[in-house]
């Protein structure tokens, strides 16, 4: 599985309120982009990755406010039933995490559960597989939403065809919920990249090629040696979302919805 396009293509934006410097609340658009890749399993017709949808946006099924990603889930059936995407049974969800909002959306890096989000996905999508970002509480678990849902932290799963491996959280305090050493993260990326996957979920991603695209130069220059067809990543935005890793490419999903189809 390779990219083929290195510039995304818009499809359709939702507007969410999400919490600006101050306590203020933005108004904003969250992109829905599509890039191609040469093949996918038969098993997984189409990927959608996204992550950091930390806003809050009006549910198109009942008009209600609700969490981001709750939405977005909502809008998947509406486009599945349009023809703009396939449709969501047709859809395999990769989330990077940072799933939450403050409720009234005017408090930034606010933590909480996003159970409600994967449960929207699962609920009309065949696989869910995702990582934990470092403002996500998943207090209940995902694993009773479904034998296509996983919550991966060092581990892989297998869907369709498709190997997915991921290590939730970011590099920082290990007292602190969802954060490792460098030492042990990069540790624990090296095992469960091994051998490497179609797809390796990141929250905090490594670096790109550009000024424009930060991360971790220490994850780039361990996954260059062996790189995944895919690293999927966020925490930090990046203007340019695609970047070559070796053989493969970092695609950064913060803050954005990326299609992946034939």
């Amino acid at each position: 599985m390779r990219l083929l396009d290195d510039r995304p293509k818009r499809l359709a934006t939702i507007p969410y309120r999400a919490a600006g410097p101050g306590g203020a609340t933005r108004t904003l658009q969250l992109a829905v982009e599509s890039l191609r890749v040469d093949t996918l399993p038969a098993g997984c017709p189409a990927l959608l990755a996204t992550g950091d949808l930390q806003g809050i946006a009006v549910s198109p099924d009942d008009g209600r406010p609700v969490l981001l990603g709750v939405a977005l889930a909502g809008y998947l059936r509406l486009w599945g039933e349009s023809g703009l995407l396939p449709a969501p049974r047709d859809i395999t969800v990769l989330l990077t995490g940072d799933l939450y909002s403050a409720p009234n959306a005017d408090r930034r890096g606010a933590s909480g559960d996003v159970h409600e989000v994967w449960a929207a996905f699962a609920a009309g999508c065949p696989a869910v597989l995702g990582i934990a970002g470092n403002h996500d509480l998943v207090t209940g678990g995902v694993s009773g939403l479904g034998p296509g849902v996983a919550l991966l932290d060092g581990a892989r799963r297998e869907h369709g065809g498709l190997t997915v491996a991921g290590v939730s959280g970011v590099i920082g305090d290990p007292s602190q919920p969802f954060r490792r050493t460098e030492e042990a993260f990069l540790a624990t990326v090296e095992k469960a990249g091994s051998p490497p996957p179609d797809v390796l979920l990141l929250h905090e991603g490594p670096r790109g090629t550009g000024p424009d695209q930060p991360g971790r130069p220490a994850l780039r220059t361990l996954l260059e040696r062996r790189p995944p067809a895919l690293t999927l990543c966020g925490h930090v935005h990046w203007s340019r979302p695609v970047a070559p890793l070796g053989s493969g490419h970092i695609v950064n999903v913060d803050a954005r919805v990326v299609l992946f189809t034939r």
